[in-house]
């Protein structure tokens, strides 16, 4: 980096907008994710231009003393660990840039959390959900009603019979998913693709929706991608979660529940049900196994709550 362009990163904005930039280009991360980023930087700025300090010559010390005050203001242990992560990350960009000499976040620990196991349905709970917005459609036409929820009982389908992420269902392109095989392609975090199988019922679904009601919310119009707003545009994940708050309202079901439970759940399911640990990251798309292994642990503990719930001496 000239010295010029290393004056201009002295505008947070500037130094914002690029290191956001970068992360799109080089890690292809998601609008979400670069919202929460943009967020936590926003911020952390921000307090160093409250307390005088130039956030290109701060130290650990002054790092530190930001995340005491994140943490004498109640945030949660994961929210401190997720601002760290992103001051983290900022600070190895300004270090590539040439804009620091050396990280003062390097030496910088998180505050300590405690194992806490995924969320998962029961079966009952996934029930409710998945029967809030079944129609039974004929083949004749449909109104924009009828489409909405064949739309929506289709992702809400897919979410859990293939434990994708709401930001792969948003993502979905029509040539990804192949009927005649029973699977789709679903192209996860990095851009990085994989192939998971899909259960007929979530297929009926799936076809249902593209044969009746995609077409309604077109409008004589064409889409790359599968899942489609009223409008005909693809249909983002702000408006997918907006929709899953609505359907477990309507489900009579807690309204904490997120559309990852349903990832956790489906990856729990089919643990239990005998799949080996490796399918089940492949399908998953986890880079690690180790990652995956959290669910072998929820899947013990299940067992544990059964017996514990049906053995008379227990």
């Amino acid at each position: 980096m000239g010295e010029n362009d290393a004056g201009a990163l002295h505008s947070a904005e500037t130094c914002i907008d690029r290191f956001c930039g970068s992360l799109r280009a080089e890690r292809n991360c998601s609008d979400h994710t670069l919202r929460a980023y943009r967020g936590d930087i926003a911020a952390f700025l921000a307090w160093c231009e409250r307390g005088g300090y130039d956030f290109l010559s701060i130290d650990h010390r002054g790092l530190r003393l930001y995340l005491a005050e994140l943490a004498q203001a109640r945030y949660a242990r994961s929210t401190v660990n997720r601002i760290l992560s992103s001051i983290r990350a900022f600070y190895r960009w300004l270090l590539v840039e040439g804009a620091i000499q050396s990280d003062p976040a390097s030496v910088l620990q998180g505050p300590r959390q405690g194992a806490r196991l995924p969320r998962v349905l029961k079966p009952q709970e996934m029930a409710r959900l998945l029967g809030v917005n079944a129609v039974d459609a004929g083949e004749g036409d449909i109104g924009k009603a009828e489409a909405v929820r064949l739309r929506d009982q289709a992702i809400l389908e897919f979410l859990y019979a293939c434990g994708a992420r709401i930001s792969e269902a948003s993502e979905l392109r029509n040539d990804l998913v192949d009927f005649s095989q029973c699977q789709v392609k679903v192209v996860g975090k990095g851009r990085k693709e994989r192939i998971v199988p899909v259960h007929a019922l979530c297929l009926d679904s799936m076809m249902r929706y593209r044969r009746l009601a995609r077409p309604v919310l077109l409008r004589g119009a064409e889409s790359e991608f599968f899942f489609v707003s009223t409008r005909g545009n693809q249909m983002k994940t702000d408006a997918m979660r907006k929709m899953f708050k609505q359907t477990l309202a309507q489900a009579g079901l807690p309204a904490d529940i997120t559309p990852h439970d349903m990832r956790h759940t489906f990856a729990t399911d089919v643990l239990a049900g005998g799949a080996d640990l490796r399918s089940v990251q492949e399908m998953l798309g986890h880079a690690s196994l180790s990652t995956t292994q959290i669910y072998t642990h929820l899947t013990v503990e299940r067992l544990r709550r059964a017996h514990r719930a049906a053995h008379p001496r227990s």
